[in-house]
């Protein structure tokens, strides 16, 4: 890890750097994606239901991220392997990161749920690695995906 934060990570702030393996074993650096939008997902865990709610609908919106010059980006505590399986099972084309410390969630601060299942947290971060948006909600996931999208193409309020 890059920093280390006595404070959650709020809009305005700039996205703390860090660096994770993802499903296919490649290291991703938070920093080598400026220039795009990052669309950071903590999940609890792969292959629950919630989380392959939230995931699927990341994935069936993911031309509309892209389109919008964002990349999806899922963080868990499983192993690559899992996120492997997990990504291949449910036809994820985005990468899925393993956190297996905690390092990255304790460093944006994802709060745990009832204090032991790991938070539901989506972060929406400019091209100039500043946080606009935030999405914590643990039992509606498909509010991660509707939200995140607002950021990238704001849509009239009905």
């Amino acid at each position: 890890m890059f920093g280390r934060r006595n404070k959650p990570v709020v809009v305005g702030d700039k996205a703390p750097d860090f660096e994770l393996v993802d499903q296919n074993g490649t290291t991703i650096r938070l920093s080598s994606l400026r220039g795009k939008t990052v669309v950071l997902y903590f999940y609890p865990k792969d292959d629950t239901y919630y989380c392959v709610a939230e995931s699927a609908d990341f994935r069936d919106h993911y031309a509309e991220f892209t389109s919008g010059n964002a990349e999806v980006i899922g963080v868990s505590s499983d192993s690559s392997a899992s996120h492997f399986q997990f990504a291949a099972k449910y036809k994820l084309p985005f990468r899925l990161l393993s956190d297996s410390a905690g390092k990255v969630r304790r460093l944006y601060g994802v709060p745990a749920t009832f204090g032991m299942i790991p938070g539901r947290v989506t972060y929406v971060i400019d091209e100039a690695g500043v946080v606009q948006k935030i999405v914590n909600s643990q039992f509606n996931p498909k509010s991660h995906v509707a939200e995140a999208l607002d950021v990238l193409s704001p849509r009239p309020k009905r």
